[in-house]
């Protein structure tokens, strides 16, 4: 755990060095255009530096560049054991660049460093040791046949994975994909957010100094429209795995008709709920974890717990706690050790957010927050905001906002709670807060929703899948049932 303080971090922000050039076939380069974007601080305005803009042309190189280490077998075809020591070997160099990876993401999209530096950095670390460990534990098969006949089943890498993930967690959902893909045998082109690529570009980095072979690990920053299209329209893909909203991911789908019908694996929007029972005897963990599960990360958490479900007669109580916590938990520089929160990543989320704001003023009580505030006079800062009474039907219920706004909807009965938290298009994690066993099992059981945590929030393993149902996608992440994904 780094301890630096509020100036350390910032000298070392000043010193840090930027990859801002497409990484192909084992280098830094240009694009076949030269174009470029600019990325930059939501926390202060400015621009960070200028990255490179891959189009169609650029896609075309990296997976032509994938597809060539594929075949040769460099990697595809390694022994297990030579392709765990390489990726163990990237998993400590990341353990050894923390510090440079925690800025990288917090510079770019204005997340809280302290958070990077502790859970961020340190899980992607460890979700590349837990893949690699995972590669010689696993088995093919022999099918029971008959006397005479011999059918052996193998699991076999798919070939040329395109990896297009969101800007909330930029090393962490690279992370995923990269070290499952990887791991099974498979050559990769990432396509980075573009408001947030600095840390999938240094990742790539170091793939190679851990010993991934060239044009195995390719990452190609550019924009969703241009450079994911072309990603996902690319014949000789065979399988995309994204990390976004619901809207872009329907278009990867289409994407794969128009082509050769690639796979399509999708983690999209979620709008989760979280049940608070009135048998939930520890209220005050429930409240911190309530505020967790919506506040943490600016709220820009595919499943944070978005929508509170409390019992009306302990409402009153568990919202007057919930604000006085809120009220805690107010935006500061993320470089700021004692910040607890960071900033939007962007203008145009930050507006997003205000428009959903003003909407929830008119049909819902705003409890506290509710306000764009500036640190420094700059800035894309949102304060923890609470609506209470919320209609079920509004959107700020029903639309993912990927901001710290939580809509509560009282209930009275479970049948009810159960109603209200089904009635969504999404179902990627739900929470449930009793100590009633058997109606933690029994509403567990009930809700439609790929996660369920039981008197705590988002729970998350390395060694438990992730994945949504409904428009939440399909598929899963991290856990042995990664590798469904990009094997055959």
């Amino acid at each position: 755990m780094s301890e630096l303080s509020f100036d350390e971090w910032k000298k070392l922000s000043n010193k840090i060095s930027f990859r801002n050039k497409a990484f192909i076939n084992g280098k830094f380069v240009d694009s076949i255009s030269k174009k470029t974007f600019q990325t930059i601080n939501p926390s202060t305005e400015e621009i960070i530096t200028t990255i490179t803009e891959c189009n169609d042309k650029d896609i075309d190189i990296a997976v032509k560049a994938a597809r060539a280490s594929y075949e040769k077998g460099h990697w595809s075809k390694m022994p297990p054991a030579e392709r765990k020591a390489i990726l163990l070997k990237l998993a400590e160099l990341i353990r050894s660049n923390l510090e440079e990876f925690a800025l990288l993401d917090s510079l770019d999209m204005g997340k809280l460093v302290q958070d990077a530096v502790t859970i961020d950095a340190p899980g992607s670390a460890m979700f590349f040791q837990w893949h690699a460990e995972a590669i010689d534990k696993m088995y093919d098969e022999i099918a029971p046949t008959g006397p005479g006949d011999l059918a052996m089943i193998t699991r076999e890498p798919l070939g040329v994975i395109g990896a297009v993930v969101p800007w909330n967690f930029p090393l962490d959902m690279a992370t995923w994909k990269a070290s499952a893909a990887l791991a099974a045998g498979n050559s990769l082109v990432l396509k980075p957010a573009e408001q947030s690529p600095l840390s999938s570009l240094r990742l790539a980095e170091l793939a190679i100094e851990a010993g991934i072979p060239e044009g195995v690990f390719n990452v190609v920053p550019g924009y969703g429209e241009v450079a994911g299209k072309a990603l996902g329209l690319h014949p000789d893909v065979d399988c995309i795995a994204f990390t976004g909203s619901t809207a872009v991911g329907k278009l990867f789908q289409q994407y794969a008709g128009q082509s050769n019908m690639k796979q399509v694996w999708l983690e999209t929007g979620g709008k989760s709920p979280n049940l608070i029972f009135a048998d939930c005897n520890d209220l005050e963990s429930a409240v911190n974890m309530s505020a967790f599960g919506i506040f943490f990360n600016q709220g820009e958490v595919c499943s944070a717990n978005s929508r509170l479900l409390v019992e009306r007669n302990i409402q009153e109580e568990f919202i007057s706690r919930l604000t006085e916590k809120a009220k805690q938990t107010q935006p500061g520089n993320p470089l700021d050790p004692n910040s607890r929160m960071g900033a939007i990543v962007n203008e145009e989320q930050t507006q997003k957010i205000i428009s959903y704001i003003a909407q929830g003023k008119k049909t819902a009580d705003l409890v506290v927050g509710g306000e764009r505030v500036l640190i420094n006079n700059k800035g894309c800062f949102i304060q923890p905001t609470i609506f209470n009474n919320v209609n079920p039907s509004d959107a700020i219920a029903k639309e993912e906002i990927f901001g710290p706004i939580l809509s509560v909807i009282p209930f009275d009965t479970e049948e009810e709670a159960l109603t209200i938290a089904n009635d969504s298009e999404y179902g990627l994690a739900a929470s449930v807060w009793t100590d009633n066993l058997s109606r933690a099992l029994r509403v567990s059981d009930n809700l439609n929703a790929g996660t369920v945590s039981v008197n705590t929030v988002d729970a998350l393993s390395t060694v438990t899948p992730f994945g949504g149902v409904k428009q939440s996608g399909y598929g899963k992440d991290l856990s042995l049932h990664s590798f469904n994904k990009y094997t055959t």
